[in-house]
């Protein structure tokens, strides 16, 4: 079981940058995909970007693509969400998941999940 703790969240204004890390504990995260997930006061939680654990191959929403950058430091166990260009529909709570099956895009196929970190973007 691998435990997943988010951070670098905040309040930032439209055009802007944040970084959202993910630190991982209790196993190493080569061993799952990893990805984001956000979820918006009212709204279903939804995909935002995913990243292989073989080849760092990634898989963006349309909605970020171009403007979001997920990576990963299998050393150091720690997953990353670079977004730039935030918008005020970016606002939500995000998540750091883990999974287990390859090639997995939809919620219900990540198995671990961390508590989130809110992002909130200002118009």
């Amino acid at each position: 079981q691998v435990q997943l703790v988010e951070s670098g969240g905040g309040l930032v204004q439209a055009g802007g940058s944040l970084m959202l890390s993910c630190a991982a504990a209790g196993r190493m995260i080569s061993m799952y995909d990893m990805g984001w997930f956000r979820q918006a006061p009212g709204k279903e939680r939804e995909f935002v970007a995913t990243i292989r654990r073989i080849g760092g191959i990634t898989y963006y929403a349309d909605s970020v693509k171009g403007r979001f950058t997920i990576s990963r430091d299998n050393a150091n166990n720690m997953l990353y969400l670079q977004m730039n260009s935030l918008k005020p529909e970016d606002t939500a709570v995000y998540y750091c998941a883990a999974a287990v099956r390859q090639l997995a895009t939809e919620r219900d196929e990540y198995d671990y999940w961390g508590q989130g970190t809110q992002v909130t973007v200002s118009s």
